[in-house]
């Protein structure tokens, strides 16, 4: 029986504190995930936003504009 002796690849070398910079990518890679998804709702929330303003605009429907705003002034006109 022959037995191969193979080299085992070991990974301390390369997590073990090398000057800082993997303990900066485990704070700041969570925060870039967080970031990250926060522009995307951000960006989903703008296009449905003007999505609505386009639809609240529509001319066949009717504008909010056209509403009397008179009606709603609670204050007096005699003064």
């Amino acid at each position: 029986m022959n037995i191969v002796a193979i080299p085992a690849v070991s990974l301390h070398p390369i997590l073990a504190h090398q000057g800082g910079w993997d303990e900066i990518l485990l704070v700041a890679g969570p925060i870039a995930v967080i970031v990250g998804l926060l522009a995307l709702v951000k960006r989903r929330i703008d296009a449905q936003m003007n999505v609505a303003s386009t639809e609240s605009n529509d001319p066949e429907q009717g504008s909010s504009d056209d509403v009397d705003r008179s009606a709603f002034d609670s204050r007096s006109d005699s003064a």
